[in-house]
């Protein structure tokens, strides 16, 4: 086998975030850039990194990679109707079987079954069988249309971060702290690790190794990207950036002492803290990595001991993602409604937690809407970026 050396000219990568329903905003961005580019582009990623349901559009991407349009086609054709069913079972002898489950086990100790899963994803599973044509993504490979693909999950047993990669030729797997690289045939297996949420969808086990979401405890999203050689990264971000700053000396509105948070805000805390924080941290390092580089001698920016500079571009949601799964919280089915409203979920003070879960056709729409919006807001840098040529 032919080891896969560093890319010698731009290597760019698209790193899709994980985030639940949230992965919507992803597929309206990509909408917009298959807009800016001419029918029949091939994908412009030769590296593409997701994780949990970043990962389930990063290897649609790389199944069609022969075709940018076609992709995106296939994205919107699920994400447009997607109904919560098509990810978890919502029908009452489905919900109530596994709580019976999770409480038999968890509050009672009466089996010797373990089930920690609060939600059963088995039509996640059944679904991706039937989408994915996992085939492709080696001849992707071998047609010189990809480089590399990688999804993240991570390993309970390791208490790391895994990195499961598909290369072209031998790519050099890389140790770091809490996290490796892995590089094998990618296949469902992977796919389901990547987006099983801890407590709510169940472990996978994989090479006798139970595996959870990529996203939990990933100290570090942009490496996969970077081991794989890229040198320029287009991160999809899920969460809205706010720009407002307190005004010193300014004070502030009387309130009252609010009530204590719910489960729900606890619960979408915690999901902000394992989606969004790593990679907002990671962004800021890398930028201190790229001011340090411009200092050092022009000699050592292109040898192995200096420090590579990356070209970064950010698309994230400009509007509060949580405020807009409030307006379709009555999307829910029923049976998952009720499900959650003992937790509060189902309020407006737990549309967090509803954000990452509400895979419904109303808001997944709206977030397509909004991404696309956002990205052709953006068209000159991305144009720039992805050196795009401008058509009449």
């Amino acid at each position: 086998m032919v080891e896969a050396g560093p890319c010698k000219d731009d290597c760019l990568a698209l790193i899709l975030s994980g985030g639940g329903a949230r992965a919507a905003y992803q597929v309206g961005v990509m909408t917009a850039l298959a807009e800016l580019t001419p029918p029949g582009t091939p994908n412009p990623f030769p590296i593409i990194c997701g994780t949990s349901a970043g990962a389930i559009n990063a290897l649609a991407l790389a199944t069609h990679a022969g075709n940018l349009h076609q992709a995106v086609d296939s994205m919107l054709e699920v994400w447009s109707e997607f109904r919560s069913h098509h990810v978890m079972r919502t029908d009452w002898p489905g919900l109530l079987g596994q709580a019976w489950r999770w409480s038999r086990t968890n509050l009672l100790g009466r089996t010797s079954e373990l089930t920690t899963a609060m939600l059963d994803n088995g039509p996640l599973r059944e679904l991706l069988e039937s989408r994915m044509r996992f085939g492709c993504i080696e001849e992707a490979l071998q047609a010189g249309q990809l480089r590399a693909i990688s999804v993240s999950a991570f390993d309970y047993q390791a208490s790391q971060s895994v990195y499961f990669y598909q290369g072209r030729g031998r790519i050099t797997p890389w140790r770091r702290h809490r996290r490796i690289g892995v590089q094998t045939r990618l296949g469902l297996d992977h796919l389901m690790a990547s987006t099983a949420i801890p407590l709510l969808f169940p472990p996978v086990l994989l090479n006798r190794t139970w595996y959870g979401d990529g996203a939990v405890r990933q100290q570090s999203p942009l490496s996969p990207a970077l081991h794989l050689g890229a040198n320029k990264v287009l991160v999809i971000g899920v969460t809205h950036h706010t720009s407002e700053i307190p005004v010193a000396g300014q004070p502030g509105p009387i309130l009252k002492t609010p009530p204590p948070p719910s489960l729900a805000q606890l619960g979408g805390h915690l999901l902000h803290s394992t989606f969004i924080d790593s990679l907002e941290s990671d962004l800021e390092q890398l930028e201190r990595m790229n001011r340090l580089a411009a200092y050092q001698p022009f000699a050592m920016r292109t040898g192995a001991n200096g420090i590579r500079h990356v070209d970064v571009l950010v698309i994230s949601p400009s509007e509060p993602v949580d405020r807009i799964a409030a307006r379709h919280r009555d999307a829910l089915p029923a049976g998952l409604r009720l499900f959650l409203r003992g937790s509060g979920a189902t309020r407006s003070s737990g549309s967090d937690l509803l954000s990452y879960l509400l895979f419904e056709a109303e808001y997944c729409n709206e977030l397509i809407a909004l991404g696309r919006r956002d990205a052709l807001a953006r068209a000159d840098d991305l144009r720039r970026f992805l050196d795009i040529p401008v058509t009449a």
